[in-house]
């Protein structure tokens, strides 16, 4: 059945691209004023554009000359005719039949530069056409990317002493999928490594890595497969964003999953005969952590369907689809390849085979592998890991290091979660410093982009020509309020009443008489600032208090004030969804451990842990790396990934604390639960760091935020939290931890 996902959800995972939505329009809900204007404004126009500018400036700064002028005529009249590569039939084919307008050169006032303002038709510019399945407006840039390569001979650019981009809206779009389409290849290629690299350190095996690999890749086609098919069938959004954070969680969880179960099956082949007998008993002793672990993030990440934005509405059940797979996988795919061989499976650890010593836990007679007698080294047995002279020793011999550190926190117990949790709560300090405001488009790139490049240009010597200006839809009467309002906001360079008659290029005047739909008019206002930029969305947000205090009834739109609300919506949901994922998280901890306080102690712990990553984040963002600000969604989805996979490490380790102290009580149990679990915990941690760090390679600011916070937040929750501050705590509270249950009241066998 595996084999079968395999095959077609491998295809299904390399398309997921052909179904990603990346236009922040199509995220707000219905009831942003920007969405509003936008369906009102369209009756005031026959079909929206979406604007390709080609910006052309001197090499050396000095004025065009007329032959250099010409030259970008030239350029322009070739525009209609250029190809769009791989198309036929009936689709577009040229550039031209993608736009509703010829192409208009605009000379600059300084008279350095030229502007070519081509305008896609938007309706068609987002259909996928050829074999390649690429969108028109993909097409048309590289179209327009390539005659500027061309040679002045064949109408291109090239040896005419003039540096060119193509830029605007729809140059942004194109270099943003390219960033994207190394999601389907780099990114999961990089992972892949990265976690085979630490898996053949880990298991010291030519065999057992592959193993785990293979079961993390067919999870990956199963949530492909399923991911796809709601995304082709509009159920739900899938963005580059998105898909991303899928492939990287769905390997990282299955690693942590096949760590954790196939280091209780190795336990239980060093007391038992019968493979089968062992992986039986691996699966009936991890099934509970990996279940608690695979429903606490599930749960967490579902409470995204709470957000106002679709994208991150949709991140929710896309990331809840690859954790099923996930845990799926884990104990279907993978217990079924660890016993290929037979009675002979051990195979699979060469050349570090483990082998049952002494009496078999499923030989006639022999105690149980539950027995604490019985040897096991889950529970440290007749050994003992824990001495009972002194209940905060750790016999080193059994587990290494970990047993030194066990006994280190049990010697010092006070001193160490008050130092630990001290230094959290410092890093955490540094959270309000972090700038998640929003960023600009042309600040989320990292490596140089053309369209960057070509904005600056623009910048330069097109000052007040907005791509795409904000659109104010008011009332008649109100008409000539409006633009006065508009006119007297700071960063606003015009305001026009849209008329019969257009304006036939961004800068020019409009002719003819104002057009009234409905008993409103549609006023443009154009931002001295790029209308993708930050700094247009800080005057849109200007612009409306302007606009409302003389047109209660108006409403302001257009592509800056999308961005605007798309952040006003990414700062409410920070407000409501992380107290939910809270107590989300909380309720099932409670279930899961049968206590109050130990849930809290998590909890605290967690997000404690969290404003520490995002602390340092802050200070690593603003001082070393420079980074311009951070969306708000940045916070958003490093606590949803913190709390409920930060969370995962403390369950694992409290699960088997609290296994250990049925038998020999909370203290002593909490030594041996950190010395038994201190190694594939700490692994499992490294493996999920590992994974998110790769999201690094996609040279975007959102995904490079996201692989820090959550990589360096991981470590600090597996090498601090459950090593030190959590195990430091519930010894030193005792008993009292499992509060109310009667493991909270003393009432263990031990003490019995």
């Amino acid at each position: 059945m595996w084999l079968a996902v395999g095959a077609l959800g491998g295809q299904a995972q390399g398309n997921l691209s052909s179904v990603q939505t990346n236009d922040n329009a199509a995220f707000l809900p219905e009831s942003a004023e920007s969405t509003q204007a936008a369906e009102l404004g369209s009756e005031f126009t026959d079909s929206e554009t979406l604007p390709a500018l080609v910006v052309a400036e001197t090499s050396d700064g000095s004025a065009l000359t007329r032959a250099q002028l010409a030259d970008v005529q030239a350029y322009a009249d070739a525009i209609p005719d250029a190809p769009l590569e791989g198309t036929s039939g009936d689709e577009p084919r040229t550039v031209g039949d993608a736009s509703i307008a010829d192409p208009v050169v605009v000379p600059s006032e300084d008279g350095q530069a030229a502007l070519v303002v081509v305008s896609l038709d938007a309706d068609l510019a987002s259909e996928d056409v050829g074999a390649e399945e690429s969108s028109v407006s993909e097409l048309a840039i590289g179209a327009l990317r390539d005659l500027v390569a061309a040679d002045a001979s064949d109408d291109g650019l090239a040896g005419t002493g003039l540096d060119a981009w193509v830029t605007g809206p729809a140059g942004f779009v194109a270099d943003l999928v390219t960033a994207f389409g190394a999601i389907d290849t780099v990114l999961l290629l990089v992972a892949l490594g990265a976690v085979l690299v630490i898996l053949a350190l880990v298991y010291r095996s030519p065999v057992l890595p592959f193993v785990v690999i293979f079961t993390a890749v067919l999870a990956l086609s199963l949530a492909g497969l399923v991911v796809y098919q709601l995304a082709a069938n509009d159920v739900l959004t899938l963005n580059g964003q998105s898909q991303g954070i899928l492939s990287i969680l769905v390997v990282g969880a299955s690693v942590d999953y096949a760590l954790l179960l196939v280091a209780r099956y190795r336990e239980e082949l060093t007391v038992t005969v019968s493979p089968y007998t062992a992986l039986r008993r691996a699966v009936r002793a991890s099934i509970e952590p990996i279940a608690a672990s695979a429903g606490t993030v599930i749960a967490g990440l579902l409470c995204l369907l709470l957000s106002d934005l679709a994208s991150n509405r949709s991140l929710g059940p896309v990331a809840a689809i690859g954790i099923v797979a996930a845990f799926l996988s884990a104990l279907t795919l993978l217990p079924a390849l660890l016993l290929v061989g037979g009675q002979r499976a051990r195979w699979v650890f060469w050349p570090r085979i483990p082998h049952a010593l002494g009496r078999h836990s499923d030989a006639p007679g022999a105690p149980d592998a539950t027995d604490p007698a019985g040897g096991t080294p889950g529970h440290c047995g007749a050994a003992g890991a824990v001495d009972d002279a002194d209940d905060d020793r750790v016999d080193v011999a059994a587990h290494g290091i970990w047993s030194r550190v066990a006994s280190f926190v049990g010697r010092h117990d006070r001193p160490v979660w008050v130092v630990t949790a001290l230094v959290l709560a410092a890093g955490a300090a540094f959270v309000p410093t972090l700038d998640a405001s929003g960023t600009g488009d042309s600040e989320v790139f990292l490596t140089q982009v053309d369209s960057v490049d070509g904005e600056e240009a623009l910048t330069r010597h097109f000052e007040g020509v907005s791509a795409q200006p904000a659109i104010v839809v008011a009332p008649e009467d109100d008409a000539d309020a409006v633009v006065a309002a508009a006119e007297g906001t700071g960063g606003v360079t015009a305001a026009t009443v849209v008329t019969d008659q257009p304006a036939a290029a961004p800068g020019q005047p409009a002719q003819g008489d104002p057009l009234v739909v409905d008993g409103q008019v549609r006023v443009d206002v154009t931002t001295a600032a790029p209308s993708d930029s930050q700094e247009a969305v800080d005057t849109v947000a200007d612009l409306r208090t302007s606009v409302h205090d003389v047109s209660p009834d108006a409403v302001v739109g257009g592509a800056a004030a999308e961005r605007l609300d798309t952040q006003v919506a990414g700062q409410r949901d920070l407000r409501v969804i992380v107290p939910v994922v809270l107590a989300v998280v909380f309720v099932i901890l409670v279930l899961l451990l049968r206590s109050v306080l130990a849930a809290a102690l998590l909890m605290a712990a967690n997000v404690l842990s969290f404003g520490f990553a995002l602390g340092v984040a802050a200070l690593v963002f603003d001082h070393v790396l420079g980074f311009p600000g951070a969306d708000p969604a940045v916070p958003l989805y490093a606590f949803c990934f913190l709390v409920a996979l930060g969370v995962d490490y403390s369950i694992f380790l409290m699960t088997r604390v609290r296994e250990e102290s049925l038998q020999v009580g909370t203290r002593r149990g909490v030594l041996r639960g950190l010395a038994v679990t201190g190694s594939v915990i700490t692994s499992a941690g490294v493996v999920l760091a590992a994974t998110f760090a790769a999201l690094g390679v996609v040279p975007l600011l959102f995904l490079a935020q996201i692989a820090f916070i959550v990589a360096f937040g991981v470590l600090v929750d597996t090498l601090v939290v459950r090593s030190l501050l959590v195990p430091a705590l519930v010894h030193d509270v005792g008993d009292r931890t499992w509060w109310p249950s009667r493991l909270g009241r003393g009432v263990t066998p031990s003490s019995r």
